[in-house]
């Protein structure tokens, strides 16, 4: 078996090589009222179309790839992987589904089940940074360490946790896809909570990407260092220069308030004043 990018770790390889390299001898039928979900999977949502889509496949062709399951000293056993595969069957009125059983440790299984729904892109960007803090905080180990398990750089592991750090309605953006992780990395710069919210809210009604956000964030601490207040600043302001930049393909500036001020549109030549002046005025050139 090749070694894969990143490293998993002496433990996490074996497991990966079993789970291979698992026959039909080895795999064997557990009831389905045996097995228990994992409580600390890095996935807390499941989309419910795609687990109905899973469910009436399983209902035609039945499970192909067995479930990954450990036993519980309480008694019982719990889902290592395959927790979809595991809540599809039940929704398709299976009663058994094929496992394989592996003893594992707590830290085996968190680094295994944040692996898994990594590989398949499972993870909205908070669940993929409190899957890295789960392993940071609760296992010690380094961010290094969580890079060489995860086959992701340092500075990945460091920029998803940061992540955690905003407020609970951006983070809601995230899970929702509303907003990119590169956008929320944007907002972090801004030291201001209500700054912050009100650039987001923009963000996703204007549908702006990553690059936008940088330059209203950018644009937010340049009128800090200014001195000036941003409560003042209407906000209307700032979605007329967002929308005029988008418009004219220029770097727009408004300044004022809702009773004066300036607009300013840099040009280069005769040619793209004439350009921005029709598209101003919405006519054909």
């Amino acid at each position: 078996m090749a070694q894969r990018k990143g490293g998993l770790g002496k433990g996490l390889d074996a497991i990966f090589e079993d789970n291979a390299s698992d026959s039909a001898q080895s795999a064997q039928k557990m009831k389905l009222t045996e097995i228990e979900p994992n409580k600390n999977q890095p996935r807390r949502t499941f989309e419910q179309s795609a687990l109905t889509e899973l469910a009436d496949s399983i209902a035609a062709v039945g499970i192909i790839q067995p479930l990954i399951v450990r036993p519980l000293t309480e008694g019982g056993y719990q889902i290592v992987a395959g927790e979809r595969r595991w809540r599809a069957a039940q929704l398709a009125g299976l009663k058994e589904v094929p496992v394989v059983i592996r003893e594992l440790t707590d830290k085996e299984v968190a680094e295994f089940a944040l692996i898994e729904n990594l590989q398949r892109e499972d993870l909205d960007p908070i669940e993929e940074a409190e899957g890295f803090k789960n392993l940071i905080k609760d296992y010690g180990m380094t961010q290094e360490q969580v890079s060489e398990r995860v086959g992701k750089s340092r500075p990945a592991i460091a920029n998803a946790v940061r992540l955690l750090d905003l407020p609970d309605s951006i983070k809601k953006m995230l899970k929702d896809r509303d907003l990119t992780a590169g956008h929320a990395r944007a907002l972090l710069k801004l030291n201001d909570e209500d700054e912050m919210l009100r650039l987001a809210d923009l963000a996703v009604r204007k549908s702006m990407n990553v690059r936008e956000i940088e330059k209203a964030v950018k644009s937010e601490k340049s009128g800090d260092k200014s001195g000036k207040s941003r409560s003042d600043r209407n906000s209307q302001l700032d979605e007329v220069q967002i929308a005029l930049s988008q418009a004219l393909h220029r770097k727009i500036k408004v300044t004022g308030n809702e009773k004066k001020g300036v607009l300013e549109i840099p040009f280069f030549s005769i040619e793209e004043l004439a350009d921005m002046a029709n598209r101003l005025a919405g006519e054909e050139y």
